[in-house]
């Protein structure tokens, strides 16, 4: 088995991860409570940028966290496509549950049920998505206990975000509640890592992809950006919005 260090570059990785999921539940947060206050294409407008602020928040969460992720002897790289495809996926299911809550004509308590295990799974199935992009000569092995704990929790971090998207209203409730779910991620993505064992294959050939480092800049002016329109749409957003009735 090659021995596994989960913060090659000390604790900046851990930290940076997760500033960036605290991020992004913030902007999912406020960007739900608006689309709760509107109706039609404003709604619809909202909780999409709510799911892709999620989506991307858990996202980069994990691939930062991945920086520091390292197995001593072996050389590790990403297949770019299926590192792109767990982006899609993540931005996808957490939107698929945003909706549930947010347009669903079941009651609350089933809509968030329905929409927090959805979700859940997918963000579990995105994580082990970006774990199968890594490239490395040997194989991962996961304790599968280990990985239903970290479903388990996946779903349970899920329903919260949609529990708190639903009912923290006030910007310190917010304040308070977006660090809250970030911890939640980050306790599922470290559960799941916990489960895995690299057995190495002795060869030493460079596997195919690229290096972690190769995607720091792009994944920087990428979310830069992100965060630059996520200001300009924040800074026009009204303090309340009413809603004309029909």
């Amino acid at each position: 088995m090659g021995h596994i260090d989960h913060t090659v570059h000390g604790w900046i990785t851990p930290a940076i991860s997760y500033l960036a999921a605290c991020l992004g539940a913030l902007l999912a947060l406020r960007s739900t409570r608006w689309a709760l206050l509107t109706e039609g294409r404003t709604r619809r407008n909202w909780l999409f940028f709510a799911s892709v602020s999620l989506g991307l928040g858990i996202w980069s969460m994990h691939f930062i966290a991945m920086l520091g992720f390292a197995v001593r002897g072996a050389e590790i790289r990403y297949n770019v496509p299926l590192t792109v495809v767990s982006l899609v996926v993540a931005i996808v299911v957490v939107g698929v549950g945003i909706f549930t809550v947010g347009h669903s004509r079941r009651s609350p308590r089933a809509a968030l049920l329905a929409g927090g295990v959805a979700t859940g799974l997918g963000v579990a199935a995105m994580h082990y998505l970006g774990m199968a992009a890594m490239r490395i000569n040997g194989a991962l092995v996961y304790d599968r206990a280990t990985v239903a704990v970290s479903v388990g929790i996946a779903v349970f971090a899920a329903t919260a975000a949609l529990w708190a998207a639903l009912n923290v209203r006030a910007t310190g409730a917010v304040l308070v509640a977006a660090p809250v779910m970030g911890v939640a991620v980050c306790a599922m993505h470290y559960t799941g890592m916990a489960a895995v064992q690299v057995e190495l294959s002795g060869v030493r050939t460079t596997p195919p992809g690229v290096v972690a480092l190769q995607f720091v800049f792009p994944l920087a002016v990428g979310l830069g950006c992100y965060v630059f329109s996520s200001a300009l749409a924040f800074a026009v957003a009204p303090d309340k919005v009413t809603v004309r009735p029909a």
